[in-house]
């Protein structure tokens, strides 16, 4: 079984410096954020410089878990919010509940490839109608009238809500479009103005409702359904919180700084026990352009340190919206990097921006209940050298769902992470070489930034802490950390994971250098981290950690999977987003493969003696990302986002032609996965999957 997982490494030439991500996906995901200078050049102290003066705590936080279930909650009425443990949704041979399928072996076909034994099919594609009246698909005559009753571009967040026995609620990001893939004879130089507003329609969010198919894992779109939505770069937000008004929010078009036209770049989310959706504006700013003309009071620090461009963008869609000028509107970037929520539930209801949760390139916003009863939401910042946040609210989480919890996102604590190791630093050499006490692990504190009333970084007011959030955490010595992504609550141990995508300048020329939470220079695989917060409560304002992966080749000595058997190890390279199952396993997909295959899903066991061996569930098509992971007792969902997204790949001559082959244009895709034979589950009514991407809701009527 180990030799077939990892035989094709040793076919494969040595990856380029991005492995599998093209310069196309740099272009058009992130704005080329890897090819500029790193925004964060604050000086805090690095774990090395500290490390000696914390010696003396070694071993202080190695505390347990959070109570993320339902008696965590049970004191506060909201129990029904939680899933109770279910059986498993996939074989459990071999000791491995949930994992007994026979992992696959890396891939670089053109093809969505599953384990032996399971079925699959396409839930729904960019263009597929999704309002009543919306047209089929028909990439040669694409207009943004259409678009928006169709389904967007790249997906990336998913998630479902039971609705009733037979259908779900699906909720889908859109996170960015590739105009050379999307319109035949685009001239990036000159955009045309239909099609920039074709790209604006296919940005932001889709709310799908889907039928369960019985006797298989087949999820069908219910085109027209009263609960159905599109949500786009031109749709009506409103800001709440703190930042509500504030003059740095103020434009020729809101005079109140109370509404915002638009979302942008939203990547990774997260369902909320309490029936919404969370969902992280990212690269937001490479859509706006000037960034070196903006005068009056917009600081040029925050230009530079969210990595705005100073010249024209890359879309030219300042030529065609003044917003995205700010030569002429310098306030409007400053309106986008939120966490939106959006309740599914209510087709009439405006989605918010979160400003208590603070401005920055949000991998996701994801939820879980304290102890208390208080909403606790994590959040990544997807930046070489940036941090983890927290929130924790000030009112507890109320039966009743969205309407019961409106404004529970709008007063609390926003917290910034910092992390401390255990281990001298003459052991951390940056090889990827373990510490002397066999493990990178430490402890951690959450820095507050501010409360709804008060600020706690001194020159800064609250307003400025939430929508300069990056300049506060510089200012109060957050830990720079290799890329932090998608950060989720296990239902089962609950503890806490965190995926840090890659940081190939850690420990170059100038650069920050290795610590041990982020131990490896030159990190082009990354890792996975493993956190316990203090006395089981995710409130709490320290906590232990450990590395659990050092990712990439099993064979690379500067590789850790948790001290598992590396010839039962699938390779693994750039975590993304992770989920887990009912049995509390780990499930990572992956960004940026270096290692010359194909991204992919892969699953890990984080207890007995099979933690940490990393098993590939799924490999993804030619020049895609996986995204969304969805895995449930019924059936495992992704996202296939930008296939065809390859070097040279154009809407005439695509890289892929995944998911309808012959000649046809690669188009984003949810897929659903199913166990044949295994398909029962499908008949016991609506269950979303355990833990706080999922956790079970109230009546949406209550």
């Amino acid at each position: 079984m180990a030799d077939s997982r990892r035989r094709l490494l040793n076919l494969l030439a040595p990856a380029p410096v991005h492995g599998n991500r093209s310069s196309l996906t740099c272009r058009f995901k992130c704005g080329d954020a890897c090819f500029h200078e790193v925004p964060n050049t604050s000086e805090n102290e690095y774990l090395g410089d500290i490390i000696d003066s914390v010696i003396s705590r070694r071993g202080l936080m190695k505390v347990g878990v959070v109570a993320a279930g339902a008696a965590a909650v049970a004191g506060t009425g909201v129990s029904a919010f939680v899933n109770a443990p279910r059986a498993a949704a996939l074989d459990t041979r071999g000791g491995l509940p949930g994992l007994g399928w026979t992992p696959i072996a890396p891939s670089t076909a053109d093809a969505v490839v599953v384990p032996q034994g399971f079925a699959q099919d396409i839930v729904i594609r960019w263009g597929d109608p999704i309002l009543a009246g919306a047209p089929q698909f028909d990439p040669y005559a694409q207009t943004a009238a259409k678009q928006a009753g169709q389904f967007g571009y790249n997906c990336d967040y998913l998630g479902f809500f039971p609705l009733d026995k037979r259908h779900e609620i699906m909720v889908v990001n859109h996170e960015y479009t590739d105009e050379v893939i999307m319109f035949p004879a685009y001239d990036a130089a000159n955009p045309t103005r239909e099609q920039v507003e074709v790209a604006w329609a296919a940005h932001g969010l889709s709310v799908v409702v889907v039928k369960k198919n019985q006797g298989n894992g087949k999820l069908t779109p219910v085109v027209g359904h009263r609960l159905n939505r599109r949500f786009t770069a031109t749709s009506d937000f409103e800001v709440t919180g703190p930042a509500r008004g504030s003059r740095y929010l103020k434009t020729s078009a809101d005079a109140t700084g109370y509404k915002v036209r638009g979302t942008l770049n939203n990547c990774a989310g997260g369902n909320t026990p309490w029936g919404t959706v969370l969902s992280g504006e990212e690269n937001f700013n490479q859509y706006f352009a000037n960034g070196a003309a903006v005068q009056g009071g917009l600081p040029q620090q925050a230009i530079s340190r969210y990595g705005i461009p100073t010249g024209a963008s890359e879309r030219k869609w300042e030529r065609f919206d003044d917003r995205f000028d700010l030569s002429r509107e310098p306030n409007e970037v400053l309106r986008q990097g939120w966490v939106v929520e959006i309740d599914p539930f209510d087709p009439t209801s405006t989605p918010k921006k979160r400003s208590m949760l603070g401005r920055t390139k949000h991998e996701a916003g994801t939820s879980v209940i304290a102890k208390d009863g208080r909403a606790v939401v994590y959040s990544g910042d997807d930046e070489r050298f940036d941090y983890l946040y927290k929130f924790v609210s000030t009112k507890k989480v109320q039966p009743g769902g969205a309407k019961a919890n409106a404004d529970l996102l709008d007063t609390g604590t926003l917290y910034v992470a910092r992390f401390t190791g255990d281990s001298p630093a003459a052991e951390i050499d940056g090889k990827g070489t373990l510490p002397s006490d066999g493990a990178f692990d430490g402890t951690g504190e959450w820095i507050p930034l501010c409360t709804d009333t008060e600020s706690f970084v001194d020159g800064f007011t609250v307003e400025e802490v939430l929508v300069f959030t990056r300049l506060a955490a510089d200012k109060v010595g957050a830990t720079k950390m290799d890329r932090p992504e998608d950060v989720e609550t296990n239902p089962v141990n609950g503890k806490v994971y965190m995926a840090l995508t890659n940081n190939t300048q850690r420990g170059t020329a100038g650069k920050a250098g290795v610590d041990e939470a982020n131990p490896r220079t030159a990190n082009k695989h990354g890792h996975v981290m493993e956190m316990s917060e203090a006395g089981q409560d995710p409130a709490a304002t320290t906590f232990g950690w450990n590395i659990l992966l050092l990712c990439g080749d099993p064979n690379d000595p500067s590789t850790y999977f948790a001290g598992a058997d590396r010839s039962k190890v699938s390779p693994i390279s750039c975590p993304d987003n992770v989920t887990f199952d009912e049995h509390g396993n780990l499930w990572i997909s992956t960004d940026g493969n270096q290692l010359g295959a194909h991204d992919g899903l892969y699953a890990v066991p984080l207890a007995g003696e099979h933690r940490g061996e990393v098993r590939q569930f799924l490999s993804v098509p030619t020049g895609a990302e996986t995204c969304g992971p969805w895995v449930t007792e019924e059936r495992v969902n992704i996202c296939v986002q930008h296939p065809g997204e390859t070097n040279g790949s154009t809407f005439e001559d695509p890289s892929s032609h995944w998911p309808d082959g012959g000649d046809s244009l690669p188009r984003p895709s949810v897929v659903t996965i199913w166990q044949q034979g295994k398909s029962a589950a499908n008949q016991r009514g609506p269950k979303a999957p355990a833990g706080p991407r999922g956790q079970r809701i109230p009546d949406p009527k209550a």
